[in-house]
């Protein structure tokens, strides 16, 4: 446990040094203004729309994207410069450097989130009807994406060791997922032939579980695709995280 301590406060302190606090602070506000301003004055022309509303699950879902970009690099980085192998050499128990790097991560995800809600309560953004409850599985979906995220993206850096592809690896789905989902626009307002993949692929199904919770729709017609894909995207991080644990055993 000191061991885990110790290496925690050093991820943290890393995080601090290197500018990654400030990322998990910036970028919810960022996402809100570049998203909302410009977009607000046409949404909200549609009938019953609250576009702040509408957007807050996109911010907080974007944020936590950013902050697994960011346990990923950390991750790779740590690979690169050899720390994690001087650790192997030492009577380190191998859970302890990943358990260190998740603490660390963990705190990225609340800063994060904070500042999400930060920035939607400037926007507008307001718990709905569902009451405590509705809230608590409005951010429990969000946490549970961003832990997900974290351990793959630890277990990507650890299987690809080079900083520059597992940056790339990260970015590029979470840009794809995010820009084409239900979260910034209506599905109506895609083109008839994505519109099946922007309703139905996993950014858009947490969007709408999110949603769900805020405005006290909970059903499982609602909450069956994300527990369908959090099961999913759950057995390939396992898999991830096994395949990085044989790549260490090898290594050993």
């Amino acid at each position: 446990m000191e061991q885990w301590r110790a290496l925690t406060q050093r991820s943290i302190v890393a995080a601090m040094r290197s500018g990654e606090i400030v990322v998990a602070i910036v970028s919810p506000v960022f996402l809100a203004i570049c998203f909302y301003l410009p977009l607000r004055t046409v949404m909200n022309m549609a009938p019953g729309m609250n576009y702040a509303q509408f957007l807050m699950p996109i911010i907080c879902l974007q944020s936590v994207g950013f902050a697994g970009t960011s346990a990923a690099m950390r991750a790779a980085m740590d690979e690169y410069h050899g720390i994690s192998t001087r650790l192997r050499t030492m009577p380190v128990p191998g859970w302890v450097p990943v358990l260190a790097r998740l603490g660390a991560n963990v705190v990225l995800l609340l800063v994060s989130l904070l500042w999400a809600t930060i920035a939607g309560f400037a926007i507008g953004w307001r718990p709905g009807d569902a009451g405590l409850w509705g809230t608590i599985g409005f951010f429990g979906v969000t946490l549970v994406v961003g832990l997900l995220l974290s351990v793959g993206a630890d277990a990507l850096a650890l299987l690809s060791s080079s900083p520059q592809a597992t940056s790339q690896t990260m970015a590029l789905p979470q840009l794809i997922l995010g820009m084409v989902s239900t979260g910034f626009v209506p599905e109506e307002r895609f083109p008839d032939w994505i519109r099946p993949f922007a309703r139905n692929q996993p950014v858009s199904q947490f969007v709408s579980a999110m949603r769900g919770f805020n405005e006290g729709h909970v059903s499982w017609a609602v909450m069956g695709p994300p527990v369908y894909w959090t099961i999913g995207l759950t057995a390939l991080v396992s898999l991830m995280v096994g395949l990085a644990v044989r790549k260490r055993k090898r290594e050993r």
